[in-house]
Order: structure tokens, then C-alpha cells, then sequence
């Protein structure tokens, strides 16, 4: 049990990538006639390392095409807890292209995007903290694959309706919230939900999958978005989902439906002014929505002839289910801006996520919940300060299975429960192209309370982590 929960949590666990700022990229500066070093010149104060990479961006920017290239690099160490002690270095590299179609031929309201990833370094989580809830949204199997790859085409009047169609990660879009993507820990990106219960992971960093999303503007300040995925990443989940689709170009297109569907109030709207000086000036985004993933699920507890997993009289074959849906709400609230510095700022933000269907689900809730401080010192003005937790509660049906396998073998084995974490952060923005972020986390009953890899008479104990990250727009 305890190998196949080690393997679960490797295989499921889905990351977020770091933001690639495309609007730095296409405003690159222009160093080609400075010769090889000329970016050089510029670095205190371009958006991008190699500027506008010897004319290259510029050349292409003038054909409707805009090049970002970013690297996040990090280190981080449990100094307490987690199966082992020590420190792992991981980093990715994401390279984006994208293509205004009206500034390249003269077609209006589309767009051209497609991405890479390289995914280097080792995984913390994975190999010293056996943790449900992992530490870096980076973290990830060492590949270089393609990420996305699609067309997004806006129509009607003041492009109300927008329509995006190819392989897409839905991280990007889906189930987000804006002050949550500060901090390094997967689950302000992707949440536990969907990581633990959709196939593979569900089509997030680093993997993605096929479909289409509506966006519509109803009125403002209200939106609804609708999609029609694959429901699996890859063809074969039964394994890492990862390995399975290594250079990410299996589009899978036979492995059942994913639906989702998401309804957004957004204050200020989109294009809309507001005056500081407004009695209701305070930004605000809202959302709710639904999943739904027509694939078959395993039971957490029975098998197919309706005996327990964990008996010696069990198949080993678990009953399988039809689908799995879930619920979740995000609130993205300013609560305070300053009248003499416009970017000092102070935010809260919330996301809940639950299935009722907690016979197929093994995790069955999740939360996450923190405050970010913008500008939060004198002359500091791109600086964010952050602290917030999150939670994912594991399902009865799996806490069930455990409570059967202590009684049916004897062995050491806590009934899964809960699992809370929570986060410290600083991002400082040292120049315009590179953000340091010194980063702590606590992790408290990893994994609900499960029994040490290393040492299967005791659990997991909680866990303190301390890591650096660097974000270079390059």
C-alpha cells in the first residue's frame, strides 16, 4: 500500500508554471546595432535580459509575432520532517511564440500561440517529503515537450464573443486566482482536486490537452466561460501520465470528455476607468464553475465483486464508476489601497473546490486561502509580501480502504484525514527582468497521516522548508 500511495502521489500531483509576461517581450528594447554584448547596456532597465535579442524581436514584432523565453530556477530544503532531509535544485525553461493575425496579414481578432517547456532539476517533494500537496508549481519529470498549441478568434462587437481552439493547459484560464500566483506551492495554481481525482492530473502544467473554450461577455461586469477537453492528458494513465506522453504530443482524443464551465463578476470590468478617488474603487474578481469527466473512476473501497480492496478475498480489480464532477468558487477581494501610492495594495483571495462522489474520489476537498501585500515597503514599488495555507481533505471511502488494510494485515496503517500547509513569501523585483522570491513553508500531517517510506512503524512528520527562487525574463 504504502509503494502505490508513493506512486500515486509521483503521478498525480499536477504543477503551475510561473506567468510568461508576453507584453515585456514584444516592448523589448532595440540593441542590434551595439554589437554582440550590446543588451548589456541596457540591463538595469530592460524587461528582458537579451533585450530585443540582437533585432531579432523586433524584426519579428514588425511581422505580428512576439518571442518570450523565461527561466525559473529555485532550491529548496526541508530542514525538519519528511522522510529524509536535503535540498534539491529544479528549474524550467518555457519558451512562447505568439501571432497577432491583423499585424501579420491583416486578419482581425486572432491570435497564434504556441509554447515549449524544459523541465530540468530534481523534485524536493517527490524524493525527501512524500507530500500530497507539493512544494513548487514547477516541479515536474524532466522532459522537453510541448506545452500548448492554439488559435483564439474573437468576434461581435467589442470582441464579446471569443472562441479558442487547440491543445490548451487549463491552468492558464481555469479555476485561477490572480493574487494566488505569487506563491511557489502547486496548489495555488492547480488545485488538489482536480490533481489528485482527474485522470493523469488533468490537462495541466506540464501537460495539456485538446478542445475548445467560449468566452462570452454576458453584461458587463459578468462573463461565462464553457469547455470541451479530452478527458485524459495522455493515452495511458495508468501509469505517470508524464512518461506516458514524454514530448507532449499524444493528442488524445478517445479517452472520454472533460466539460467545464465557469461564470465570472469582474470589477472593474475589462477596458472599463476607474478613479481612485470612487467611493466603490476596490477590484474584485468572483468566479464559480463546475467540472465534469465522463471517464471511468476506481472505486476508493470496493472491488468489482463488491468485496473490499484491501481483503485477501478481493480481486484486486476495483469497481469502476461513471464520471466525477465538482464545485468550487474563487474570491479575489482588495480590501485596502493607498491614496498616495497607487500600487501599494493590500489583497485576499479564496478558492474552494469539493465532489460529493467520494466513492471514486480520492481527495474529495480542497482550500486555499491567503493575503498579498503589494509594494509593501518604501520604494519598493513591484515588490509583493504574501502569506496563506491550503487544505485538502482525503475522501471517506480512502480513509475506509485504510482503516481495512490495518484490520485485514496487521499493519501500521493511520487513516488518511488532512492535509494543511502553509506559506510565507517575499518577491523582490531586483530589476525588470528578474524577480528573487525567498520563500517558507510548513506542511503539517503530510499526506493525512500516512506511515514513512523509510520507516513504516511511524508517519511522516510535519515539515519545514525553506527555498530561493529566481524568475529571468530572458
Amino acid at each position: 500500500m504504502i509503494g502505490l500511495l508513493s506512486f500515486f502521489m509521483e503521478s498525480t500531483a499536477q504543477a503551475r508554471a510561473p506567468v510568461v509576461n508576453l507584453g515585456n517581450a514584444a516592448a523589448a528594447g532595440d540593441e542590434s546595432a551595439d554589437g554582440l554584448f550590446g543588451f548589456l547596456s541596457n540591463w538595469k532597465r530592460d524587461s528582458n535580459l537579451l533585450g530585443s535579442m540582437w533585432g531579432l524581436r523586433t524584426a519579428m514584432g514588425k511581422a505580428g509575432l512576439v518571442f518570450a523565453l523565461q527561466e525559473t530556477s529555485e532550491i529548496f530544503g526541508n530542514v525538519t520532517g519528511g522522510t529524509r532531509r536535503g535540498a534539491a535544485y529544479d528549474g524550467l525553461t518555457v519558451a512562447v511564440l505568439q501571432l497577432n493575425t491583423q499585424r501579420a496579414f491583416g486578419w482581425y481578432g486572432g491570435t497564434f500561440q504556441v509554447s515549449m517547456e524544459q523541465i530540468h532539476g530534481r523534485s524536493l517533494s517527490d524524493d525527501n517529503l512524500q507530500v500530497a500537496q507539493t512544494i513548487s508549481g514547477i516541479e515536474a519529470d524532466r522532459s522537453t515537450r510541448l506545452w500548448e498549441m492554439w488559435f483564439d478568434q474573437k468576434f461581435l462587437d467589442q470582441q464579446a464573443l471569443d472562441i479558442k481552439i487547440g491543445q490548451q493547459s487549463l491552468d492558464q484560464e481555469w479555476m485561477v486566482s490572480s493574487n494566488a500566483l505569487v506563491f511557489a506551492n502547486t496548489m495555488f495554481g492547480w488545485p488538489m482536486v482536480p490533481s489528485a481525482d482527474m485522470p493523469g492530473g488533468g490537462p495541466a502544467y506540464p501537460l495539456s490537452s485538446l478542445g475548445v473554450r467560449a468566452k462570452y461577455w454576458m453584461a458587463t461586469p459578468l462573463y461565462v466561460q464553457a469547455g470541451v477537453f479530452s478527458g485524459s492528458p495522455a493515452h495511458n494513465v495508468s501509469v505517470d501520465a508524464q512518461k506516458s506522453n514524454p514530448s507532449g504530443t499524444s493528442f488524445v482524443l478517445n479517452r472520454g470528455v472533460l466539460a467545464l464551465v465557469e461564470f465570472q463578476y469582474v470589477y472593474p470590468a475589462l477596458g472599463a476607468m476607474v478613479s481612485p478617488d470612487q467611493a466603490d474603487a476596490l477590484s474584485r474578481v468572483y468566479r464559480i464553475g463546475a467540472w465534469y469527466d465522463s471517464e471511468p473512476f476506481a472505486d476508493q473501497y470496493w472491488d468489482n465483486m463488491h468485496v473490499p480492496l484491501a481483503s485477501p478475498a478481493s480481486s484486486g480489480v476495483a469497481r469502476r464508476h461513471r464520471g466525477l464532477f465538482s464545485l468550487y468558487a474563487v474570491v479575489d477581494q482588495m480590501l485596502w489601497h493607498s491614496h498616495y501610492d497607487p500600487n501599494r495594495t493590500f489583497n485576499v483571495f479564496g478558492r474552494a473546490m469539493g465532489t460529493p462522489q467520494s466513492d471514486r474520489a480520492p481527495n474529495d476537498f480542497s482550500l486555499n486561502f491567503g493575503f498579498t501585500f503589494k509594494d509593501p515597503l518604501p520604494y519598493r514599488q513591484d515588490d509583493t509580501l504574501g502569506l496563506a495555507m491550503g487544505y485538502t481533505h482525503f475522501s471517506k471511502a480512502l480513509a475506509k480502504f485504510d482503516r481495512a488494510t490495518r484490520f485485514y494485515n496487521g499493519s501500521y496503517m493511520p487513516s488518511q484525514s488532512g492535509e494543511t500547509y502553509m506559506e510565507l513569501m517575499y518577491q523582490c523585483q531586483m530589476t525588470g527582468w528578474l524577480q528573487l522570491q525567498p520563500d517558507f513553508q510548513y506542511i503539517f500531517n503530510p499526506s493525512g497521516g500516512v506511515p514513512n517510506t523509510l520507516h513504516p512503524d511511524r508517519r511522516v512528520k510535519d515539515i519545514a522548508v525553506l527555498g530561493l527562487r529566481a524568475i529571468i525574463a530572458l
